[in-house]
């Protein structure tokens, strides 16, 4: 599925059926250790590879969980797609990334 973040699909024609909003999201746990290493990390510079891996894996997520939505209603392409990054929960311990987009119909 032609997932993008612009609102045309250059050289495709979006059929007259606009599916309409879809979302997809993801919440991702921090790992006690894993902010503990960050967080020294931080201090000493450098990036933390374990965050940054569960940032992908999030995103992942949330955009294949959009993509489901999107086949559900009978879309075959996502248009005008924005992805939102959050922190949630006690201390900012949870990361949550929304995925949204329009769901369309292309030749």
């Amino acid at each position: 599925m032609l997932v993008t973040t612009t609102n045309t699909i250059e050289g495709k024609k979006i059929k007259k059926k606009y599916h309409g909003l879809i979302t997809g999201e993801a919440i991702m746990g921090a790992n006690l250790f894993k902010d503990l290493f960050a967080g020294i990390r931080d201090i000493v510079g450098g990036r933390s590879a374990s965050h940054e891996k569960e940032l992908r894996t999030a995103k992942q997520i949330a955009v294949s969980e959009m993509i489901e939505n999107a086949k559900s209603i009978g879309g075959n392409a996502v248009i005008g797609v924005e992805l939102d990054y959050e922190t949630v929960g006690q201390n900012g311990s949870m990361l949550m990334v929304s995925a949204s987009g329009t769901a369309v119909e292309i030749e």
